[in-house]
Protein backbone atom coordinates (compact mmCIF):
# COMPACT_ATOMS: atom_id res chain seq x y z
CA UNK A 1 0.00 0.00 0.00
CA UNK A 2 1.16 3.81 -0.05
CA UNK A 3 4.23 3.76 2.19
CA UNK A 4 2.68 4.73 5.26
CA UNK A 5 2.65 7.52 7.68
CA UNK A 6 6.22 9.17 7.42
CA UNK A 7 6.00 12.70 8.40
CA UNK A 8 6.37 15.28 6.30
CA UNK A 9 9.71 16.39 7.52
CA UNK A 10 10.76 13.13 6.97
CA UNK A 11 9.45 12.93 3.59
CA UNK A 12 11.14 15.85 2.76
CA UNK A 13 14.88 14.64 3.93
CA UNK A 14 14.53 11.52 1.88
CA UNK A 15 13.90 13.51 -0.92
CA UNK A 16 16.93 16.03 -0.06
CA UNK A 17 18.89 13.18 0.51
CA UNK A 18 18.21 11.17 -2.68
CA UNK A 19 18.24 14.55 -4.91
CA UNK A 20 21.87 14.92 -3.78
CA UNK A 21 23.40 11.74 -4.10
CA UNK A 22 21.51 11.91 -7.51
CA UNK A 23 23.61 14.98 -8.39
CA UNK A 24 27.20 13.60 -7.18
CA UNK A 25 26.69 10.79 -8.49
CA UNK A 26 29.64 10.66 -11.36
CA UNK A 27 28.07 9.81 -14.81
CA UNK A 28 28.98 7.01 -16.83
CA UNK A 29 31.15 8.44 -19.89
CA UNK A 30 31.02 5.42 -22.18
CA UNK A 31 27.55 5.60 -24.58
CA UNK A 32 25.23 3.24 -23.80
CA UNK A 33 21.36 2.30 -24.30
CA UNK A 34 19.35 2.21 -20.84
CA UNK A 35 15.53 3.33 -19.65
CA UNK A 36 17.09 4.36 -16.64
CA UNK A 37 20.17 7.73 -16.33
CA UNK A 38 22.12 8.83 -13.35
CA UNK A 39 22.92 11.87 -15.31
CA UNK A 40 21.58 15.31 -15.11
CA UNK A 41 18.30 16.03 -16.43
CA UNK A 42 17.63 19.75 -16.48
CA UNK A 43 18.17 22.24 -19.31
CA UNK A 44 21.55 22.06 -21.14
CA UNK A 45 22.67 18.34 -20.62
CA UNK A 46 20.30 17.08 -23.43
CA UNK A 47 17.74 15.22 -21.67
CA UNK A 48 14.80 17.48 -22.40
CA UNK A 49 16.22 17.35 -26.17
CA UNK A 50 16.25 13.61 -26.08
CA UNK A 51 12.79 13.58 -24.99
CA UNK A 52 11.27 15.91 -27.37
CA UNK A 53 13.00 14.21 -30.16
CA UNK A 54 11.19 11.17 -28.89
CA UNK A 55 8.00 12.62 -28.66
CA UNK A 56 8.02 14.34 -32.16
CA UNK A 57 9.67 11.44 -33.66
CA UNK A 58 6.51 9.06 -32.32
CA UNK A 59 3.95 11.39 -33.46
CA UNK A 60 5.48 12.44 -36.64
CA UNK A 61 5.13 8.41 -37.49
CA UNK A 62 1.99 8.49 -36.54
CA UNK A 63 1.03 11.57 -38.37
CA UNK A 64 2.19 9.35 -41.48
CA UNK A 65 0.69 6.50 -40.28
CA UNK A 66 -2.71 8.49 -40.35
CA UNK A 67 -1.98 9.60 -44.02
CA UNK A 68 -1.37 6.13 -45.58
CA UNK A 69 -4.56 4.50 -43.78
CA UNK A 70 -7.22 7.49 -43.33
CA UNK A 71 -10.27 5.06 -43.65
CA UNK A 72 -9.01 3.12 -40.69
CA UNK A 73 -6.54 5.94 -38.52
CA UNK A 74 -8.07 9.42 -38.43
CA UNK A 75 -11.10 10.25 -36.54
CA UNK A 76 -14.14 11.34 -38.65
CA UNK A 77 -14.54 14.62 -36.52
CA UNK A 78 -11.10 16.08 -37.17
CA UNK A 79 -11.15 15.65 -41.06
CA UNK A 80 -13.52 18.72 -41.99
CA UNK A 81 -10.95 20.96 -40.22
CA UNK A 82 -7.85 19.21 -41.72
CA UNK A 83 -5.81 21.16 -44.11
CA UNK A 84 -3.70 19.09 -46.20
CA UNK A 85 -1.11 21.79 -47.03
CA UNK A 86 -0.63 22.86 -43.46
CA UNK A 87 -0.85 18.92 -42.13
CA UNK A 88 2.21 18.31 -44.44
CA UNK A 89 4.48 21.31 -43.24
CA UNK A 90 3.63 20.69 -39.89
CA UNK A 91 4.83 16.66 -40.14
CA UNK A 92 7.46 17.94 -42.31
CA UNK A 93 8.95 20.37 -39.37
CA UNK A 94 7.90 17.78 -36.80
CA UNK A 95 10.33 15.20 -37.95
CA UNK A 96 12.85 18.06 -38.59
CA UNK A 97 12.74 19.13 -35.01
CA UNK A 98 13.09 15.45 -34.08
CA UNK A 99 16.09 14.65 -36.17
CA UNK A 100 17.99 17.91 -34.80
CA UNK A 101 17.36 17.29 -31.28
CA UNK A 102 17.57 13.78 -31.51
CA UNK A 103 21.23 14.54 -32.95
CA UNK A 104 22.08 17.14 -29.86
CA UNK A 105 20.99 14.62 -27.51
CA UNK A 106 22.71 11.71 -28.97
CA UNK A 107 26.12 14.39 -28.67
CA UNK A 108 25.41 15.67 -24.88
CA UNK A 109 24.37 12.62 -23.23
CA UNK A 110 25.91 9.04 -22.80
CA UNK A 111 22.72 7.27 -22.59
CA UNK A 112 21.55 7.24 -26.61
CA UNK A 113 18.01 5.62 -25.73
CA UNK A 114 16.04 8.80 -25.91
CA UNK A 115 18.15 10.14 -28.88
CA UNK A 116 17.72 6.73 -30.63
CA UNK A 117 13.91 6.29 -29.92
CA UNK A 118 13.53 10.02 -31.99
CA UNK A 119 16.06 9.54 -34.45
CA UNK A 120 14.61 5.71 -35.47
CA UNK A 121 11.14 7.29 -35.54
CA UNK A 122 12.05 10.05 -37.71
CA UNK A 123 13.65 7.98 -40.11
CA UNK A 124 10.62 5.16 -39.71
CA UNK A 125 8.61 8.16 -41.18
CA UNK A 126 10.65 9.16 -43.97
CA UNK A 127 10.83 5.98 -45.11
CA UNK A 128 7.52 5.39 -45.39
CA UNK A 129 7.19 8.77 -47.48
CA UNK A 130 7.23 11.39 -44.84
CA UNK A 131 5.07 14.49 -45.19
CA UNK A 132 4.99 14.12 -48.82
CA UNK A 133 3.37 11.08 -48.10
CA UNK A 134 0.25 10.21 -50.54
CA UNK A 135 -2.81 9.97 -49.15
CA UNK A 136 -4.34 6.31 -49.47
CA UNK A 137 -7.47 5.79 -48.97
CA UNK A 138 -11.08 7.25 -48.84
CA UNK A 139 -10.89 9.94 -46.26
CA UNK A 140 -14.33 10.76 -45.77
CA UNK A 141 -15.24 6.66 -44.78
CA UNK A 142 -16.26 5.69 -41.78
CA UNK A 143 -13.59 4.94 -39.05
CA UNK A 144 -13.02 3.66 -35.26
CA UNK A 145 -9.85 4.84 -34.65
CA UNK A 146 -8.88 8.12 -33.92
CA UNK A 147 -4.60 8.17 -34.56
CA UNK A 148 -4.58 11.37 -35.67
CA UNK A 149 -6.09 12.88 -32.67
CA UNK A 150 -3.76 10.97 -30.60
CA UNK A 151 -0.94 12.66 -32.32
CA UNK A 152 -2.52 15.91 -31.92
CA UNK A 153 -2.86 15.36 -27.92
CA UNK A 154 0.33 13.98 -27.55
CA UNK A 155 2.11 17.03 -29.35
CA UNK A 156 -0.15 19.27 -27.62
CA UNK A 157 0.19 18.21 -24.04
CA UNK A 158 3.62 16.87 -23.90
CA UNK A 159 4.62 20.54 -25.91
CA UNK A 160 3.07 22.61 -22.89
CA UNK A 161 3.03 20.36 -20.01
CA UNK A 162 6.59 18.52 -19.73
CA UNK A 163 8.51 21.67 -19.93
CA UNK A 164 6.24 23.49 -17.39
CA UNK A 165 7.19 20.63 -15.13
CA UNK A 166 10.44 20.90 -15.57
CA UNK A 167 10.86 24.46 -14.65
CA UNK A 168 8.43 24.69 -11.83
CA UNK A 169 8.31 21.28 -10.68
CA UNK A 170 6.32 20.60 -7.06
CA UNK A 171 9.14 17.57 -6.80
CA UNK A 172 11.67 18.18 -8.69
CA UNK A 173 13.15 15.06 -8.27
CA UNK A 174 10.40 13.08 -9.79
CA UNK A 175 11.73 12.05 -13.16
CA UNK A 176 9.61 12.22 -16.25
CA UNK A 177 9.64 8.10 -16.61
CA UNK A 178 8.47 8.06 -13.65
CA UNK A 179 7.14 4.46 -11.99
CA UNK A 180 4.19 3.24 -14.13
CA UNK A 181 4.32 5.96 -16.61
CA UNK A 182 4.62 3.44 -19.27
CA UNK A 183 0.81 1.94 -17.97
CA UNK A 184 -0.49 6.09 -17.68
CA UNK A 185 0.61 6.49 -21.50
CA UNK A 186 -0.97 3.46 -22.71
CA UNK A 187 -4.43 4.99 -21.03
CA UNK A 188 -3.63 8.05 -22.64
CA UNK A 189 -2.98 6.35 -26.05
CA UNK A 190 -6.46 4.27 -25.93
CA UNK A 191 -8.38 6.67 -24.30
CA UNK A 192 -7.12 8.63 -27.13
CA UNK A 193 -7.45 5.98 -30.37
CA UNK A 194 -11.17 5.52 -29.21
CA UNK A 195 -12.13 9.00 -29.82
CA UNK A 196 -15.16 8.04 -32.00
CA UNK A 197 -16.55 4.75 -29.99
CA UNK A 198 -16.49 6.88 -26.70
CA UNK A 199 -18.08 9.61 -28.79
CA UNK A 200 -20.69 7.70 -29.28
CA UNK A 201 -20.99 5.61 -25.88
CA UNK A 202 -20.89 8.98 -24.38
CA UNK A 203 -22.55 11.51 -26.14
CA UNK A 204 -25.37 9.36 -28.06
CA UNK A 205 -27.34 8.47 -24.71
CA UNK A 206 -28.34 11.97 -24.13
CA UNK A 207 -29.02 12.15 -27.38
CA UNK A 208 -31.49 9.79 -27.58
CA UNK A 209 -32.35 8.92 -23.82
CA UNK A 210 -33.59 12.50 -22.65
CA UNK A 211 -34.46 14.02 -26.13
CA UNK A 212 -38.24 14.29 -24.15
CA UNK A 213 -36.83 16.23 -21.56
CA UNK A 214 -35.48 19.24 -23.38
CA UNK A 215 -37.94 22.48 -22.81
CA UNK A 216 -38.29 24.81 -26.17
CA UNK A 217 -38.54 27.83 -24.55
CA UNK A 218 -35.74 27.35 -22.02
CA UNK A 219 -33.51 25.93 -25.23
CA UNK A 220 -34.48 29.02 -27.10
CA UNK A 221 -33.03 31.33 -24.15
CA UNK A 222 -29.75 29.41 -23.32
CA UNK A 223 -29.09 29.60 -27.00
CA UNK A 224 -29.68 33.26 -27.38
CA UNK A 225 -27.05 34.35 -24.49
CA UNK A 226 -23.80 35.13 -25.26
CA UNK A 227 -21.08 33.03 -25.93
CA UNK A 228 -19.13 33.57 -23.10
CA UNK A 229 -22.14 33.47 -20.99
CA UNK A 230 -22.60 29.59 -22.14
CA UNK A 231 -19.31 28.78 -21.66
CA UNK A 232 -19.21 29.60 -17.74
CA UNK A 233 -22.86 28.30 -17.48
CA UNK A 234 -22.11 25.21 -19.09
CA UNK A 235 -19.05 24.93 -17.18
CA UNK A 236 -20.99 25.40 -14.43
CA UNK A 237 -23.46 23.01 -15.05
CA UNK A 238 -20.93 19.96 -15.98
CA UNK A 239 -19.12 20.20 -13.27
CA UNK A 240 -22.29 20.36 -11.16
CA UNK A 241 -23.22 16.97 -12.57
CA UNK A 242 -19.54 15.74 -12.74
CA UNK A 243 -19.10 16.46 -8.46
CA UNK A 244 -22.75 14.25 -8.32
CA UNK A 245 -21.13 11.15 -10.70
CA UNK A 246 -17.70 11.74 -8.83
CA UNK A 247 -19.05 11.75 -5.57
CA UNK A 248 -20.89 8.31 -6.53
CA UNK A 249 -18.04 6.27 -7.75
CA UNK A 250 -16.28 6.63 -4.04
CA UNK A 251 -19.81 5.88 -2.41
CA UNK A 252 -21.13 3.04 -4.21
CA UNK A 253 -19.05 -0.18 -3.33
CA UNK A 254 -19.58 -1.53 -6.58
CA UNK A 255 -18.89 1.46 -8.56
CA UNK A 256 -15.93 2.36 -6.35
CA UNK A 257 -13.35 -0.59 -8.05
CA UNK A 258 -13.41 1.16 -11.32
CA UNK A 259 -12.43 4.59 -9.89
CA UNK A 260 -9.81 3.06 -7.66
CA UNK A 261 -7.38 2.78 -10.72
CA UNK A 262 -7.45 6.25 -11.15
CA UNK A 263 -6.72 6.71 -7.57
CA UNK A 264 -3.61 4.10 -8.00
CA UNK A 265 -1.53 6.52 -9.05
CA UNK A 266 1.22 7.15 -6.19
CA UNK A 267 2.85 9.89 -8.11
CA UNK A 268 1.08 13.01 -9.92
CA UNK A 269 1.89 14.66 -13.12
CA UNK A 270 -0.10 15.73 -16.27
CA UNK A 271 -0.16 12.51 -17.48
CA UNK A 272 -1.81 10.32 -14.42
CA UNK A 273 -4.69 12.13 -15.47
CA UNK A 274 -4.96 9.91 -18.25
CA UNK A 275 -5.44 6.91 -16.10
CA UNK A 276 -9.22 6.02 -15.89
CA UNK A 277 -11.06 3.07 -16.70
CA UNK A 278 -13.13 2.67 -19.76
CA UNK A 279 -16.59 2.59 -17.26
CA UNK A 280 -15.37 5.03 -15.59
CA UNK A 281 -14.88 7.49 -18.63
CA UNK A 282 -18.20 6.67 -20.13
CA UNK A 283 -20.52 6.62 -17.35
CA UNK A 284 -19.29 10.07 -16.46
CA UNK A 285 -19.20 11.28 -19.84
CA UNK A 286 -22.53 10.48 -20.46
CA UNK A 287 -24.00 11.80 -17.23
CA UNK A 288 -22.15 14.84 -17.56
CA UNK A 289 -23.42 15.53 -21.20
CA UNK A 290 -27.12 15.30 -20.09
CA UNK A 291 -27.78 18.55 -18.82
CA UNK A 292 -25.79 20.40 -21.56
CA UNK A 293 -28.03 18.48 -24.18
CA UNK A 294 -31.06 19.01 -22.42
CA UNK A 295 -29.94 23.11 -22.22
CA UNK A 296 -29.44 22.93 -25.63
CA UNK A 297 -26.08 24.92 -25.48
CA UNK A 298 -25.00 25.76 -28.78
CA UNK A 299 -22.26 23.78 -30.39
CA UNK A 300 -19.57 26.57 -30.41
CA UNK A 301 -19.80 26.40 -26.06
CA UNK A 302 -19.73 22.98 -26.58
CA UNK A 303 -16.49 22.82 -28.49
CA UNK A 304 -15.25 25.04 -25.85
CA UNK A 305 -15.91 23.31 -22.96
CA UNK A 306 -14.81 20.04 -24.12
CA UNK A 307 -11.46 21.92 -24.72
CA UNK A 308 -11.78 23.64 -21.26
CA UNK A 309 -12.20 20.38 -19.43
CA UNK A 310 -9.63 18.40 -21.02
CA UNK A 311 -6.71 21.33 -20.75
CA UNK A 312 -8.02 21.54 -16.87
CA UNK A 313 -8.48 18.17 -16.13
CA UNK A 314 -4.92 17.56 -17.46
CA UNK A 315 -3.60 21.02 -15.20
CA UNK A 316 -5.10 19.86 -12.24
CA UNK A 317 -2.54 16.63 -11.83
CA UNK A 318 0.30 18.30 -12.85
CA UNK A 319 3.35 18.32 -10.95
CA UNK A 320 3.58 22.02 -10.90
CA UNK A 321 3.96 24.11 -7.31
CA UNK A 322 1.78 26.77 -8.40
CA UNK A 323 -1.32 27.13 -5.38
CA UNK A 324 -2.96 30.21 -7.25
CA UNK A 325 -4.15 31.18 -3.45
CA UNK A 326 -6.48 34.31 -4.51
CA UNK A 327 -8.32 31.69 -6.39
CA UNK A 328 -8.49 28.66 -4.39
CA UNK A 329 -12.09 28.86 -3.52
CA UNK A 330 -13.29 30.21 -6.99
CA UNK A 331 -10.92 27.79 -9.53
CA UNK A 332 -10.17 24.25 -9.20
CA UNK A 333 -6.03 23.90 -8.95
CA UNK A 334 -3.12 21.62 -8.98
CA UNK A 335 -2.87 21.86 -4.92
CA UNK A 336 -7.00 21.60 -4.42
CA UNK A 337 -6.53 18.15 -6.75
CA UNK A 338 -3.70 16.72 -5.63
CA UNK A 339 -5.32 16.45 -2.02
CA UNK A 340 -7.94 14.61 -4.02
CA UNK A 341 -5.30 11.84 -4.62
CA UNK A 342 -3.36 12.40 -1.10
CA UNK A 343 -3.52 8.85 0.90
CA UNK A 344 -4.08 11.10 4.23
CA UNK A 345 -7.44 9.77 5.74
CA UNK A 346 -8.36 13.45 6.52
CA UNK A 347 -8.25 13.91 2.68
CA UNK A 348 -10.47 10.62 1.49
CA UNK A 349 -13.53 11.45 -0.30
CA UNK A 350 -12.83 15.27 -0.51
CA UNK A 351 -12.29 17.79 -3.54
CA UNK A 352 -14.35 16.22 -6.16
CA UNK A 353 -15.19 19.19 -8.04
CA UNK A 354 -13.25 19.20 -11.85
CA UNK A 355 -13.79 23.05 -12.32
CA UNK A 356 -14.82 25.02 -9.17
CA UNK A 357 -14.62 24.19 -5.54
CA UNK A 358 -18.12 25.57 -5.28
CA UNK A 359 -19.79 22.90 -5.01
CA UNK A 360 -17.26 21.44 -2.25
CA UNK A 361 -17.62 24.39 -0.43
CA UNK A 362 -21.93 24.16 -0.26
CA UNK A 363 -21.77 20.11 0.09
CA UNK A 364 -18.72 19.69 3.04
CA UNK A 365 -16.48 18.03 0.68
CA UNK A 366 -13.66 21.29 0.43
CA UNK A 367 -10.23 20.38 2.02
CA UNK A 368 -7.34 22.37 1.32
CA UNK A 369 -4.91 22.72 4.08
CA UNK A 370 -1.53 25.19 3.72
CA UNK A 371 0.42 22.52 2.28
CA UNK A 372 1.28 20.00 -0.10
CA UNK A 373 -0.01 16.15 0.43
CA UNK A 374 3.35 13.83 1.81
CA UNK A 375 2.19 11.48 -0.54
CA UNK A 376 -0.43 9.80 -2.80
CA UNK A 377 -2.56 7.02 -4.16
CA UNK A 378 -4.66 4.59 -2.35
CA UNK A 379 -5.15 4.48 1.45
CA UNK A 380 -5.37 0.98 3.37
CA UNK A 381 -4.21 -2.16 1.52
CA UNK A 382 -3.75 -1.93 -1.95
CA UNK A 383 -4.21 -5.21 -4.62
CA UNK A 384 -4.85 -3.11 -8.11
CA UNK A 385 -2.62 -4.70 -10.51
CA UNK A 386 0.15 -2.56 -12.07
CA UNK A 387 -0.51 -3.08 -15.85
CA UNK A 388 -3.00 -1.76 -18.08
CA UNK A 389 -4.69 -5.31 -19.16
CA UNK A 390 -5.00 -6.44 -16.03
CA UNK A 391 -6.17 -3.11 -14.23
CA UNK A 392 -9.37 -2.96 -17.00
CA UNK A 393 -10.52 -6.66 -15.74
CA UNK A 394 -9.60 -5.88 -11.98
CA UNK A 395 -13.33 -4.19 -11.18
CA UNK A 396 -15.28 -7.09 -12.81
CA UNK A 397 -13.54 -9.71 -9.84
CA UNK A 398 -15.60 -9.59 -7.18
CA UNK A 399 -14.12 -6.08 -4.91
CA UNK A 400 -15.80 -3.92 -2.42
CA UNK A 401 -14.15 -0.54 -1.05
CA UNK A 402 -13.14 -2.03 2.07
CA UNK A 403 -10.81 -5.11 1.31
Amino acid sequence: MIGGTRSGTAFRRCRHSRGMADVRREPPRKAHLSLETTEPMSFGYGFISGLLSSILGMAGFGAVLSLHFPQYLTAAALRPLYSLEYLRAIIHVTLVASFLLGSIAAFLRANKTLALIGIGFTLAAALLGGSQVPVAGDVGSGSWFGLDFFVLNLLLYSAVFIPLERLFALRADQPVFRRQWVVDLTYFFINSLLIEILTILTLQPALILFAWARIEWLSSAVGSLPLVVQVLAILLVADFTQYWVHLTFHAVPFLWPFHAIHHSAVEMDWLAGSRLHLVDVILTRALTYVPIFVLDFSPQALIAYVFLVAAQATFIHANVRWEFRALRRLVATPAFHHWHHSAEREAIDKNFAVHTPIWDILFGTYYLPDRWPVAYGLSGRQDIPARWVTQLVYPFRKRSRGQ
